[in-house]
């Protein structure tokens, strides 16, 4: 055993003082020495301890990062997150080179205008202006533009002949650039071998990513996040892995309540108003 308290060395046991100074162990924060010596002398008792704390300590930080969405995710108008996946949930305008949610794009056709209705631009009269208006913005090596041309190129929108190899070559551009969305549009292209060689390895490196700033972390964690953040397939795919075996009661209750949640904190009238009347039009 060893001696945890918060204001004594855990190896010798000598209280801090104005003489002694104690450091934490920079791993685990959870016991203090007074000195290297003191430190490196209780390691070996130490070790299994300090790497237990030093995972609930990283899994705390994880999750407490879940809930953080960036800047690009909100509508800009509204304010509220737009609902996973985002290319369900708004319309992209070239002319701002905003993600307008549902919600606010009919709201703003039910008041009359047929402009932006974020920068109150023009939209465009065929596809040809649509895609000069996005094409100079790539040339300007903005990631926003390239990834969006990305998906043009992948659904064979903006009158583009459907071209998914060309897709994956300008999500890579643009997730080089910084953009969150082409490592997501990456990972699906990976894990379903979408003009690449189907690497599911590979597809969960993408995915994880955007949710924690490029540490590791397992797919069950990646999903758990994702779902936290609104996200109806992850609660699905952790549901599956605890059918499976491969993910626990809590995770599974977790999911859900985060999803929940973040459902919730997205509804809007107009967006309950943009579901109905493109349910209505299907």
């Amino acid at each position: 055993m060893y001696n945890s308290g918060e204001d004594s060395c855990a190896n010798c046991g000598k209280h801090g003082s104005d003489i002694v100074k104690l450091k934490n162990c920079t791993a685990c924060r959870f016991v203090k020495y007074c000195g290297v010596d003191c430190q490196r002398a209780h390691r070996k008792l130490h070790k299994k301890a300090c790497k237990q704390r030093a995972a609930e300590l990283k899994e705390e930080q994880l999750y407490s990062q879940g809930h953080v969405r960036p800047e690009v995710d909100f509508c800009p108008i509204c304010t509220l997150p737009i609902p996973l996946p985002m290319g369900h949930h708004s319309v992209f305008r070239a002319c701002c080179m905003q993600k307008i949610c549902n919600g606010c794009d009919i709201a703003a056709k039910k008041r009359g205008m047929d402009d932006c209705p974020f920068c109150r631009t023009p939209l465009p009269e065929n596809y040809t202006v649509g895609q000069a208006l996005l094409q100079a913005r790539v040339e300007k090596k903005d990631p926003v533009a390239i990834n969006e041309l990305g998906e043009a190129y992948c659904h064979g929108e903006l009158g583009l002949q459907q071209d998914t190899r060309k897709a994956v070559e300008l999500w890579k551009e643009a997730a080089e650039l910084g953009s969150i969305d082409a490592l997501y549009n990456l990972g699906v292209a990976y894990e379903y071998g979408h003009c690449v060689h189907q690497d599911r390895a590979k597809a969960a490196e993408f995915y994880e990513i955007p949710c924690k700033g490029g540490e590791s972390r397992s797919s069950s964690e990646a999903l758990l996040i994702s779902a936290k953040m609104g996200h109806e397939d992850s609660v699905e795919n952790i549901k599956r892995a605890f059918m499976g075996g491969d993910a626990t009661k809590e995770q599974y209750a977790e999911a859900l309540k985060g999803y929940q949640d973040a459902v919730e904190e997205m509804k809007s009238h107009d967006r309950d108003e943009a579901k109905r009347l493109m349910g209505t039009s299907k």
